[in-house]
């Protein structure tokens, strides 16, 4: 394999040792070689093997995916064609429109016909995973990370492929192990990226809007719910919003980021996938009375984001039959459990707003969203700078402030714990001081701490809720960067429409992902004024969309994702992945009475997620995040992802600086509301196509959720009580209710018994009153 560098000055070459039969060897030659030189020694290598045919031109390709094996030989994944799709400070973002997967053989590597059939059929499977969709990647510039970790951060190499939110970690190891760099290999992010190009007031900008979905308990809807044992929690979303100048490269451009979360209910929770039944009731499915895997997931976030989290829960307060309000009133105990522990500047703030409900009446809902947005921006912050012109690729910033700051960060005591918050006032008030010697320099801005929202599959009402949130951080950006006098943007203002196209997009996006159907927009729909008979045909289209989709098409689309994560080796004479009855075998930390004992007999297993290494097993030591569990105890749990997580030990959380700052009261935040050459052969192609929890952090206001956003949903509970819009602020309330809770992901529907309901003409008698009158299937 060849490769150069841009200009075609640096030739360098790559040996793949087919002589190896199980084990991937791969060799770079230490020479750096001229194009003449290069051209040379391909001549004098083809003419010494003519005998054995030679070298044969292949392919041209941008950069390695990475190398897999299934019960024969290795398989090589390269990116093929290309497309810019944006640009951040002059560090171009791709997408990729064609990939390769390409047959390293062994001549000693046999295969008898079951094995052969079994290769093609993981090939096949593997390429399920469609690298011409929703993949993006850069070479300059670290799109696994948010801008302010980039610019406050200086790691290169293997460090970044540790990141939660890189799918092509497992599929990289082997070559990036041999070479001990990453120069010819790609980082692939999951997820969506798009940047546009806005003005406001005749002053023009650009806007990214990215989102990284993490490869941690990634899977399908209904096969990865809740949480884990390590904390990880299914349909985790990082979202991105880039502001910055449309200047020309040479010169200085303000920039601006906020980031957001998305993730499932970090309880353990599940439900069956079922054939039979559109909407399976949920489960909770195990007992965890001190709440351990919730605690880490928020610990784990604090060391990615800093403090405050800010928990926005859009699920339903009151429905005829228990359903959602199970997890409501278990996830409440879990917040006040945790915040027992904790100093009340540092605990979680938790919001309760049925957005369902609110959806359903004549109730601005995204004006309210606005106002907790506005809320969680105040604790929050943006982040600000302004980026330098430089001709390298890496460096982008020129301020002091935003230098690596080493040490340890925790929940407990983020104003003393090791001076960095007075060493940060100390060089935020030397830019000032230089700020007021250069008029057009601005003091940086940070955020600290994080808005995670959630509903119950993560995708409708919480992208209506992310978007409200985005809306009013972009007036926030535009008034840092001197666009806007005022830092909100008005819900009528034509930006605020281009905005709700993009988010709509990332939620259509998003919820094709892990729902298997375009998000459900009935608010964003409603808010456009569209016909609304057109409106409620698209919702129940979408509605059909995903119960087919997650009952017949999840269990395979599971089977490709844990392949493609390495959650899933296959090996000879193990059973194949299809003949196992689910995906639990992958499941992180699942620890059933045999299951354990099974899996370790039948499956080889990966490292590459929840199987988390010791520190020193760790390719660079931490030096940067939060290292205390999240209690108010040093001696607390020793279990935490600090010691063991290897992103957080790789500055995976984004460099961020705790700091406290006052809640307001739930009266007075509603108390006016009315509402990137290869020689071999043979390949495959695919083309582009809180008890001690005051008021100030856990509120329950009762307002909007998911389903309010959906069809499903509104089809539910149309009797269903609630308090006025007028009574939202005062209302301020902690469910009392405990429920059990267990285990993670639910079972494949290979074999699902279904329902006991009567069939008609295959489906059960409700499921066809539903399609005939749409009133009937949820009551």
């Amino acid at each position: 394999m060849i490769g150069r560098d841009k200009n075609r000055t640096l030739w360098r070459v790559l040996k793949i040792d087919r002589l190896e039969p199980s084990e991937l060897i791969v060799l770079e030659d230490s020479t750096t070689y001229s194009e003449s030189e290069c051209y040379d020694l391909l001549r004098r290598i083809h003419e010494g093997n003519k005998s054995t045919g030679g070298l044969k031109f292949v392919t041209i390709c941008y950069g390695i995916v990475g190398f897999i094996k299934f019960l024969g030989p290795h398989y090589m994944l390269l990116i093929t064609k290309r497309r810019k799709i944006g640009a951040i400070c002059g560090h171009t973002v791709y997408s990729i429109t064609k990939s390769e997967m390409i047959p390293i053989p062994n001549s000693t590597v046999q295969s008898n016909m079951t094995n052969s059939k079994n290769e093609n059929r993981y090939k096949k499977l593997l390429c399920t995973v469609d690298l011409t969709r929703d993949f993006f990647f850069s070479y300059s510039y670290h799109v696994m990370h948010s801008l302010q970790k980039n610019l406050s951060c200086n790691e290169t190499g293997q460090v970044h492929y540790e990141s939660m939110f890189v799918w092509n970690e497992f599929l990289t190891r082997g070559i990036r192990n041999n070479l001990k760099n990453t120069l010819w290999t790609v980082a692939l992010v999951y997820g969506f990226f798009k940047q546009v190009k806005l003005s406001v007031s005749g002053k023009e900008f650009k806007l990214a809007l990215i989102a990284r979905r993490s490869r941690h308990y990634a899977g399908t809807r209904y096969l990865k719910r809740g949480v884990n044992e390590k904390g990880r929690v299914a349909n985790d979303v990082e979202t991105e919003q880039i502001m910055f100048e449309d200047v020309p490269e040479e010169q200085p451009v303000q920039i601006s980021s906020v980031v957001q979360n998305r993730g499932s209910i970090p309880l353990f929770w599940s439900q069956e996938t079922s054939r039979l039944n559109i909407k399976p009731d949920i489960i909770l499915s195990r007992k965890d009375q001190n709440f351990e895997a919730t605690k880490l997931h928020f610990e784990n976030l604090v060391k990615r984001y800093g403090s405050p989290i800010i928990v926005l829960n859009l699920i339903k307060s009151r429905e005829k039959k228990p359903r959602e309000t199970i997890l409501r009133s278990e996830f409440a105990n879990a917040i006040r459990f945790i915040n027992k522990s904790l100093p009340e500047e540092n605990r979680l703030k938790f919001l309760h707003w049925d957005l369902h409900k609110h959806s359903r009446k004549a109730t601005n809902v995204l004006a309210l969203l606005g106002r907790v947005a506005s809320y969680a921006l105040n604790l929050t912050g943006i982040f600000y700078c302004q980026v330098m012109p430089s001709s390298s690729s890496k460096g982008l910033l020129n301020w002091s402030c935003v230098e690596e700051h080493d040490g340890d960060y925790s929940l407990e005591n983020p104003s003393s714990e090791n001076g960095n918050v007075n060493k940060l006032d100390s060089e935020i008030a030397e830019a000032e001081c230089d700020a007021n010697q250069n008029q057009s320099i601005k003091v940086p801005m940070f955020q600290s701490g994080v808005l995670r929202t959630n509903c119950i599959d993560c995708l409708d009402r919480t992208n209506v809720a992310q978007y409200a949130y985005g809306l009013m951080a972009l007036g926030h950006q535009l008034h840092a960067l001197g666009y806007m006098e005022s830092s909100s943007i008005d819900l009528d203002n034509p930006l605020a429409e281009d905005l709700m196209r993009i988010y709509e997009t990332m939620g259509d996006t998003l919820a094709l992902q892990y729902g298997g159907s375009a998000a459900h927009n009935k608010i964003f729909s409603e808010r456009r004024g569209q016909w609304k008979a057109a409106t409620q045909s698209q919702e129940f289209f979408r509605t059909l969309q995903r119960y087919y989709s997650n009952a017949y098409m999840d269990a395979e689309k599971q089977d490709a994702i844990n392949v493609f994560l390495g959650h899933f080796q296959p090996q000879q004479g193990k059973p194949a992945l299809w003949e196992l009855d689910s995906d639990q075998h992958c499941n992180v930390g699942k620890r059933g009475p045999d299951l354990v004992e099974n899996a370790r007999s039948l499956i080889k297993r990966s490292l590459s997620d929840g199987n988390l290494r010791c520190e020193n097993e760790s390719p660079v030591a931490a030096n940067v995040g939060y290292s205390k569990p999240l209690s108010g105890k040093e001696g607390g749990a020793s279990n935490g992802l600090s010691d063991s997580n290897p992103e957080i030990s790789t500055c995976e959380s984004d460099m961020s600086y705790s700091r406290y700052t006052p809640s307001m009261p739930s009266r007075k935040l509603f108390k006016d509301v009315e509402e990137y050459r290869c020689v071999e052969s043979n390949h495959i192609c695919y083309d582009e196509h809180g008890d001690a929890c005051s008021s100030s952090n856990f509120f329950d206001m009762d307002w909007p959720s998911t389903s309010g956003n959906s069809c499903e949903e509104d089809l539910c509970d149309r009797s269903s009580a609630g308090l006025s819009s007028e009574n939202l602020g005062n209302d301020v309330k902690v469910e009392t209710t405990t429920s059990a809770s267990d285990s993670g992901s639910s079972l494949k529907g290979r074999s699902q018994t279904g329902s006991s309901d009567d069939l008609a003409g295959g489906f059960p008698v409700r499921f066809v009153q539903w399609v005939m009158s749409g009133e009937m299937l949820f009551h």
